[in-house]
């Protein structure tokens, strides 16, 4: 049977070979007696190459290698456009999405084959040029509505939020993305399905929109001439990732820049922007990151008399507020000469240990990101909240945190004492070694952690 397998990010694999007639549960696709194709109940076919891949994973080496290549360049050039603390966060903050996406994208991508196989109004050629142009603009403008929605409705800023709270802009940042915009980019996506554009192209071309807005993220590309009239371009998109009040909700474009000319969002770079959000999150803690705003505007809606006014929270654009609660609320203005960045101290050592746990996490999560189709249901939720675990105690350890500190040494000690599980002497006895190791390291900075930086007490 062939079915939409969890972690394939949106593709669709092999559940079991010896029966490739056999419908699937989820009812969405199956397999031909061939193998060679899946055939949907409606009776279309797909092509197994290409719908197995999840191309942004297949990226992420490439992603590693040109973050490198930045931080050198920025090196050379005495521009200081990275901070540690703030890159573990961004990427920590990536990993939380792939990791959920593991559990959601397949039934999102489901709506999509679901309209496809049943209501497509025509039957687009998959191998014809001009279907996969058309296509690509329809993806590029449906992108743009979706990201100026997520920017013009609270709703959609809780779940797009999370992109724009880094105070720096580098190719880190790229990667830095909210966990719950799956759960409304899919619906502006489903005209295509209507029309008839095959689920292949379609996850080919959303695919390279998103690959395409990773190297925008960076300060060290000035402005490119005649592009900067058709494409998106790193001068465009640092215009929409500032908080300065001329350049906010402004330039939403993923490829090219002409739909924001066309419907009036578009603002030139007039002065390097300050990045990050009108109120900073001043936060490490990527789990915080992801909810931070879903939480705040459960409380103004608690506190707001009216149940019109609690349900309008969700839906009007950020800043506005009930009558009760002070009503709209103006962006400040700000200057990158005196607005400060979240930036508490830690000391190397700290830091190093931090970093060296991120890696080891980072690298969990490759297993879990590839190996999850041939993993039981339990074994990746344990995993993935075991990520999440680990993600939040490193974060509150680079923001001094005293419940940071006990939740690492639970943390480590329960790693150590879980080797035996992994069925190898060897490894167990190097993990073990490992978490005794890193207790001894981590006990060294424990008053670090015992005067935590002065945040907000939600953080």
């Amino acid at each position: 049977t062939i079915a939409p397998a969890a972690g394939s990010g949106g593709a669709l694999s092999v559940i079991d070979e010896a029966h490739p007639h056999v419908r699937t549960k989820a009812g969405v696709v199956y397999c031909g007696p061939d193998g060679s194709a899946f055939v949907s109940p409606a009776g279309s076919r797909y092509n197994r190459s290409g719908m197995n891949v999840n191309y942004i994973h297949v990226a992420i080496p490439v992603f590693f290698l040109l973050i490198g290549i930045e931080l050198l360049a920025a090196q050379f050039l005495e521009r200081a456009v990275y901070r540690l603390s703030d890159s573990i966060n961004d990427l920590s903050c990536g990993i939380l999405d792939q990791v959920l996406e593991v559990f959601v994208k397949t039934f999102f991508f489901a709506g999509y084959l679901y309209l496809y196989d049943h209501y497509r109004f025509f039957s687009v050629p998959g191998g014809a040029l001009w279907a996969w142009v058309v296509c690509f603009l329809g993806v590029d403008v449906l992108y743009y509505w979706f990201h100026r929605w997520s920017h013009e409705a609270n709703a959609g800023w809780a779940a797009h939020i999370v992109h724009h709270q880094s105070e720096e802009y580098n190719l880190a940042v790229a990667l830095r993305q909210g966990a719950f915009q799956g759960a409304f980019s899919w619906v502006f996506y489903l005209p295509l399905a209507l029309l008839g554009f095959p689920p292949l192209m379609f996850l080919i071309l959303s695919s390279a929109n998103t690959l395409y807005q990773f190297w925008i993220h960076t300060r060290l590309v000035g402005k490119l001439g005649p592009l900067e009239w058709v494409l998106n371009t790193p001068s465009h998109h640092r215009v929409h990732h500032g908080r300065n009040p001329k350049y906010i909700d402004k330039n939403h474009a993923g490829t090219l820049i002409v739909w924001d000319r066309m419907f009036g969002t578009f603002a030139a770079e007039e002065d390097e922007p300050v990045y990050g959000i009108t109120t900073p999150l001043k936060s490490w803690n990527p789990v915080w990151a992801q909810v931070h705003y879903w939480v705040e505007l459960g409380g103004k809606a608690g506190r707001t008399g009216r149940w019109r006014d609690r349900l309008l929270l969700f839906w009007k654009p950020p800043g506005w507020h009930p009558a009760d609660l002070g009503g709209f609320v103006v962006a400040p203005e700000v200057d990158r000469a005196t607005c400060p960045r979240y930036d508490p101290p830690a000391s190397r050592g700290l830091r190093r240990y931090v970093l060296a746990h991120f890696v080891l996490v980072n690298a969990a999560t490759t297993v879990l990101l590839f190996g999850s189709p041939r993993m039981p249901a339990w074994a990746s939720a344990s995993a993935a909240i075991a990520v999440a675990v680990s993600l939040a105690s490193l974060g509150g350890l680079l923001d001094r945190r005293t419940w940071a500190f006990r939740l690492e040494v639970v943390r480590v000690v329960a790693a150590a004492a879980a080797a035996p599980a992994l069925g190898d002497p060897l490894g167990a006895v190097l993990v073990g070694a490992a978490g005794l190791g890193s207790l001894y390291w981590l006990v060294r900075y424990r008053d670090e952690c015992q005067a935590p930086w002065p945040l907000p007490r939600a953080a």
